[in-house]
This record gives C-alpha cells, structure tokens and sequence, in this order.
C-alpha cells in the first residue's frame, strides 16, 4: 500500500472506501480503482474524481453480490439477538443510518467499520449488516461522543465555564488572536506573503512587520516565548489556493525553529490547513448565496 504523500490533492474531489482486507478484494479494488491510494491518516482507501461516491457504491454493491450473503445474514441475525437501541441508529432494508451531531470522534470510529460509507445527500453514514460486530465493538464510544456534541450539552457546558478562570482565559485568548498579531524575533524575520507554520496560530501568512516592540511583561500569558528582541508582525489566514501552492518542508522543524516561532510547513500541517480553508470557503460561499452550509463532511 502506497502512504499518504499519494494521496490525492487536498483540492480535488475525492471520497474514502474501507473494507476487510484480504489479496483478493484488494486486488479486484484495486483493478477497478487503480488510481486509488491508501492514507494511513484515514486508515482507509481514498478515490479521486467527481463521480468517485458513485462507483464506490456501484463496487461494494457488487463485492456485496459476489461474498458476503452469509455474512448478511450473520448481521441481520446478530442485531435481532442483541440490538444496538439508540436515537442515533436506525435500520434499513440494506443496513444501518447513522445520524450523530457532528464529532470527530464519531467519524474517527466509523471510519474503521469495515463499509461504512458516508452519503452525502442523507447527511449519515450507512453500514451493511455484514459489518454489525465492527459496529457495536465501537458504539459505545460512538453514542459517547454523539451526547457529548448534542447543543444542549454544548450549552451546559458553557454555562458551566461561565464566571470561572478558564472562561476568562478562553476570553483573553479570543480577544488577542482577532489582533492578528504574532511577536517575532527581530534577528530572524519571518517572509511576508506566503504561508509559514507558526507555534501559536497555526499556518498564516505574514502581511506586515510593524517594528513596533513587544513588552513581554503584556503578552506573556498568550506569548511565553517573547522576550525585548521580539516585535510585532501582522498577519492573515491563508487561502486554499496560496495553501494548495505552498511546497513542504522535507523535514520537520527543529527545536531551534520551533524556539524561533515560525517554519516552513510540513506536509501534514499543510493537509491540516486545507481541509480548514476548504471548509472556510464553502461557508463563505453558502453565505453569500443564502445557502446553508453543508453538514460537516467526513472526506
């Protein structure tokens, strides 16, 4: 299996297929998919092109025909011995729905049921029967995670935080990140307008050095790092295409970097700050048409 630097591009289409894994269905996946490569980040098989979700489906309808009657049943037999009883699952002729708040520990857990497919016009995931065991082996961190994410338990724990020091520290946090600012060493100036990792805010691209100097003694809470050799740069969040564009660093940063606050990004950091720029740009673009946002897609 190939690893994830073949994965597809971060902006190209593409949609994720598990399955037990034994040489022959690899084999046949893999003639019917020969452009598939396997993420280990994902632990699952990832299938680029606009139409990817439809042969998936039309494949593992065919592997469903060609071995796993038996297990069906199997499936079938074993959820009427012992069913899982939860508002989060329901039944259907061909398997299980799956509909949770979103988690990413839900989608985490899923993704290791052998078939699990997500469908994105019912907004759930869908499981065969055959995979029954897989499933109820990881329900109970699945509906965990689910009651957690519930907005009446997001709420409770908001007003739970309310009044305390974590609240208020959470507070300063937000205030000082929409500064858009990050202290720098003046001895080692970060390049302005291209995406560099950074040890506070992630990948962002440096749009100004003030030289205006930074007094420790203010930032010390948000910059522990910063010292009177320090001053202030302004920056952005950075955009799919600057993001797509950007070429990794062949290693990882060194301590000396990550002292100095800023690297060239890697090729998992980079990953990262795609899928979150993706996912910005669609809510941006779901925005000005009056359209809601898509359900948090897992691929």
């Amino acid at each position: 299996m190939s690893d994830d630097r073949s994965e597809p591009k971060d902006d190209a289409p593409a949609e994720t297929v598990s399955f037990p894994f034994d040489r022959m269905t690899v084999a046949r996946f893999r003639e019917q998919f020969p452009q598939a490569r396997w993420s280990d980040r994902l632990n699952a098989w990832q299938v680029p092109g606009k139409t990817a979700r439809r042969r998936i489906d039309r494949w593992l309808a065919e592997e469903a025909g060609r071995r796993r009657p038996f297990e069906e049943e199997k499936g079938r037999d074993a959820y009427a011995w012992e069913p899982i009883l939860s508002p989060y699952l329901q039944v259907s002729d061909r398997g299980f729905i799956i509909r949770t708040p979103y988690s990413r520990t839900v989608v985490d857990a899923l993704r290791q049921v052998p078939f699990a497919r997500w469908n994105s016009e019912e907004k759930a995931w869908e499981v065969p029967f055959a995979s029954y065991d897989e499933l109820q082996h990881r329900w109970e961190a699945i509906e965990a995670a689910a009651k957690r994410n519930e907005p009446d338990e997001r709420r409770k724990r908001a007003e739970a935080r309310k009044g305390t020091e974590d609240e208020a520290k959470a507070r300063r946090r937000s205030s000082e990140r929409r500064r858009r600012r990050l202290p720098v060493p003046s001895l080692a100036l970060p390049p302005l307008d291209r995406p560099l990792a950074t040890s506070v805010y992630g990948i962002v691209v440096i749009t100004e050095i003030t030289g205006e100097l930074v007094d420790p003694s203010e930032v010390a809470e948000h910059y522990p790092a910063a010292d009177e050799e320090h001053v202030w740069a302004g920056w952005r969040a950075p955009t799919l295409d600057e993001l797509v564009h950007t070429w990794p660093a062949k290693i990882d940063p060194s301590a000396l970097d990550r002292l100095r606050g800023w690297w060239q990004p890697t090729l998992e950091e980079l990953r990262s700050a795609r899928r979150t720029a993706k996912a910005r740009e669609r809510r941006a673009k779901a925005e000005l048409t009056d359209e809601p946002p898509s359900a948090a897609q897992p691929n």
